[in-house]
């Protein structure tokens, strides 16, 4: 069965690109992009400099938008809605949350965040690892 809307969640990674890439190509159906603002004193927290929380949250959602934008126009002129949420909280519990409270019922990531060493990997990559156990919807994990 078709999904009627698909969840990305973005994590500005190359690897959330191509999800977001993939879901396009392959699901003719609403999609939504998600962009999880982590809280300064959350554990995967950017640390170091940070601004204000509605200076956090914009910027994530011109993050989303502007990633969005990118695809369209590698990809031509699609005239489907894409539409983009920001959420605050520990990535996957708020990406399994949203896809509960927003009747997403396919959800599409990348498998980790970034080119990144592979001690880096195996704890960035909790994330979608978390989601494929915790989601109540099918996902599909990109590589």
């Amino acid at each position: 069965m078709a999904p009627e809307h698909v969840l990305v969640p973005l994590d500005g990674s190359p690897l959330a690109e191509s999800a977001l890439n993939h879901a396009l190509e392959t699901f003719d159906c609403r999609v939504t992009v998600l962009n999880v603002v982590t809280p300064v004193d959350g554990p995967m927290s950017e640390g170091g400099v940070i601004g204000a929380d509605d200076d956090r949250e914009a910027s994530a959602r011109e993050r989303a938008e502007n990633v969005v934008r990118r695809v369209r126009d590698r990809e031509g002129a699609d005239d489907r809605t894409i539409e983009t949420a920001v959420e605050t909280g520990d990535p996957a519990e708020t990406i399994v949350d949203y896809t509960e409270a927003h009747d997403v019922d396919h959800v599409v990531i990348g498998s980790h965040g970034g080119d990144r060493g592979r001690i880096a990997r195996r704890l960035l990559g909790t994330v979608s690892t978390a989601v494929v156990g915790e989601a109540p919807a099918t996902v599909t994990v990109v590589r």
